[in-house]
């Protein structure tokens, strides 16, 4: 579907013209881009380099949409379920989609995880019951981690943020 058209000056000639939909590089240099569905520029309308920051790494076990993943060294780069109640895996991201283990997973490590329900609008944590999850709670247990990993906005999402975990005693 075509975005919003706007109106320009065309040597003296007033002209209606269409927002661009997918960018074709510098032939597009300088003109109105239309965002996409979900309020957002479309990652085509960004240079190289300016865009969501991530990382394609195959995955050890299935994941599900929204899991906080830990990345691990097993012959190479692999993805699981960060988990607060095991040092080592700690958060180093997240996963917009699904992910069959040995599949590739697209890893983000930055920006809002929309894919999470049940959050309420406060500093969230890296669960230390449910691998993959976030909650309101920090852990408190010995030996867990406490790894806050970003801020609640609504029921289903949050405005990622991952800091350094603290093991406890």
């Amino acid at each position: 579907m075509p975005g919003d058209k706007y109106l320009y000056n065309n040597a003296g000639t007033v002209t209606e013209k269409f927002s661009v939909q997918a960018s074709a590089g510098a032939a597009d240099a300088g003109k109105i881009p239309a965002l996409d569905a979900t309020g957002r520029f479309d990652p085509t309308m960004m240079p190289t380099g300016i865009g969501a920051d991530t990382k394609s790494i195959s995955a050890s076990e299935a994941l599900a949409a929204g899991d906080f993943v830990n990345i691990w060294n097993s012959s190479g780069a692999k993805v699981r379920k960060a988990d607060a109640s095991v040092a080592g895996k700690e958060a180093h991201g997240f996963v917009l989609a699904a992910a069959a283990s040995g599949a590739a997973a697209t890893v983000y490590f930055e920006g809002a995880n929309t894919q999470v329900s049940g959050q309420t609008p406060g500093p969230v944590f890296l669960s230390a019951t449910t691998p993959g999850a976030a909650t309101s709670a920090a852990p408190g247990g010995s030996g867990n981690a406490v790894q806050r990993v970003g801020f609640a906005v609504g029921a289903t999402e949050i405005n990622c943020q991952i800091q350094t975990p603290i093991i406890l005693a």
